[in-house]
């Protein structure tokens, strides 16, 4: 049956994108998801997964799998310790990964959809501890696994978020599930187009690292983690890989390769990075979520304890809230203001020796945050609090995992000072061009990337680290993760600029070179 929309995010309009063995495939323009529409029939797909759907099914290649399985089986032994772990593999093959997982200490168990496959397993690790079936089934009782490894089999499933929820039903709190996928941003993807070999007719689903964030976020997953992939492979199977699959030119030159090439070394192991991503995620229990709002305070006497009062009357809908005051040692009083508030519930107070910037603040208060969300608030009051509502409804539902609150509202003059226009007409310049800057640099389509409301889920900040401390941070904190794999969605908030005269801290000969240093910096960093 054909989706009626985008089967992660629900947008209506589904591009076309080509056809995948006579069926077509279609994008999602928000989510970056590519799917079949409609998918394969059942008989189709049962014929395809044969005794001869593996490749290579020898000693060779079961070398080549452990080898694989190795590199899997460590990256899971670094976050859950093998001798106290259950280890579930789903889609386990011959039992390869299984079997290096039990040399490392997991108490094993795998499932397979294929009999052959599964008897196979079973034979190899010498107990009947795979079993034949699907998730569906019920085989295994909740929270029994500490770490779930499922490799090259969610894109071959008709609903990934029913899987995934299972899955996450199967962890324990705080287990670890490693997904591995073709992915959409990979080298391989990028340098084939239309003729990549993973477009092929098992393959119901196709990810981008923004898309699989966000499914895994809807099935209850966060500490995501995605580094490109990387397989041991041999030329003899890669050989067979592009006989099976093929591309042209590219697998006329490897059978030619694999004739001249003498068996000793084509069959030879080599660490290559694959076309798709590696993905890390962690169950994490949540009751009722949490937003951390940050306020970075230094010289706002004037505006501080008007955003505090009002700031703790503001309510979130379905919501608890930290608010999280970084002082960085005013000199006007801000300080005193800001120590009135250290009792109350719901504050926690940081008090800085002395200025550092707004990035340094920012990042401090990122230490302190214990929220599932993250809000970033200034301490003036150019930005209206009725826009949090708005702001936190895409995360909430988890449509999104960062938000950005844009400024603009059709207009991009957004700074407009009745007694300096020349400035503001400057400033205004200066916005258009910088956000053209990031957006022609990482491939984005942001009306706002520098807007204080940035919201974010705070599983998002996981493995980053950040370097700038003054307001180069707003251009960091976005392209870091812009860079790691998320897509803001751009939400429409209310403004009204401050000048220089009322208090604006930016230096304009000196900041917009730092700003320009670390867009370009980041941009050519690994």
């Amino acid at each position: 049956m054909p989706h009626s929309g985008c089967p992660l995010c629900a947008r209506p309009d589904r591009p076309h994108r080509g056809k995948v063995a006579g069926y077509t495939l279609r994008a999602c323009p928000e989510c970056r998801l590519e799917f079949l529409d409609p998918p394969p029939e059942e008989a189709a797909l049962a014929a395809l997964y044969s005794q001869g759907y593996f490749l290579g099914e020898d000693e060779h290649r079961a070398r080549m799998k452990s080898a694989t399985g190795a590199l899997y089986i460590k990256a899971l032994a670094g976050l859950v310790e093998p001798n106290h772990s259950a280890l579930l593999e789903i889609g386990c093959g011959h039992g390869e990964v299984l079997q290096e997982a039990r040399k490392q200490g997991f108490r094993v168990a795998g499932l397979e959809i294929s009999p052959h496959a599964s008897a196979a397993a079973n034979q190899r690790l010498g107990e009947p501890l795979v079993h034949t079936g699907t998730l569906d089934g019920r085989a295994f009782a909740s929270s029994s696994f500490d770490a779930v490894l499922a490799a090259d089999v969610v894109e071959h499933l008709r609903d990934p978020q029913a899987f995934l929820t299972r899955v996450h039903e199967l962890l324990r709190p705080r287990g670890v599930l490693l997904l591995v996928t073709p992915s959409l941003d990979s080298w391989t993807s990028r340098l084939l187009g239309r003729r990549w070999m993973e477009y092929k007719l098992e393959h119901l689903f196709y990810f981008s690292p923004a898309s699989m964030r966000l499914l895994l976020a809807r099935s209850g997953f966060s500490e995501i983690l995605i580094r490109p992939n990387r397989k041991v492979l041999t030329l003899d199977y890669i050989a067979q890989h592009f006989d099976r699959f093929p591309v042209p030119v590219l697998s006329p030159f490897v059978k030619l390769l694999r004739r001249a090439i003498p068996d000793s070394l084509a069959h030879r192991h080599f660490l290559l990075p694959a076309g798709g991503i590696a993905i890390l995620a962690r169950k994490i229990p949540i009751d009722r979520p949490k937003c951390s709002i940050i306020v970075a305070a230094f010289n706002e006497s004037k505006t501080f304890p008007v955003l505090m009062d009002a700031l703790l009357k503001k309510q979130l809908a379905g919501m608890n809230r930290e608010i999280i005051i970084v002082e960085s040692n005013s000199t006007d009083g801000t300080r005193a203001q800001a120590l009135q508030y250290q009792s109350h519930p719901d504050v926690t107070l940081l008090l800085q020796d002395r200025p550092r910037g707004k990035g340094h603040a920012i990042r401090e208060g990122f230490r302190y945050a214990t929220g599932d969300v993250i809000l970033i608030q200034d301490a003036d009051l150019e930005y209206d609090l009725d826009d949090y509502d708005a702001l936190l409804q895409p995360i909430l539902s988890a449509g999104a995992s960062f938000v950005l609150g844009t400024r603009h509202a059709g207009d991009w003059k957004i700074r407009k000072f009745a007694q300096q226009k020349s400035l503001s007409a400057a400033l205004n310049f200066g916005h258009a061009f910088f956000t053209g800057l990031i957006n022609l640099l990482y491939r984005q389509r942001m009306t706002d990337p520098f807007t204080m409301f940035k919201v974010f889920r705070r599983d998002c900040l996981y493995g980053l680290e950040f370097q700038c401390n003054r307001f180069d941070f707003d251009h960091e904190l976005v392209i870091q993760l812009v860079r790691k794999g998320y897509r803001p969605v751009e939400v429409p908030v209310n403004y009204c600029s401050r000048s220089f005269r009322d208090g604006k801290k930016v230096r304009l000969f000196r900041d917009p070179l730092t700003w320009l240093w670390i867009d370009l910096k980041l941009r050519f960093t690994k």
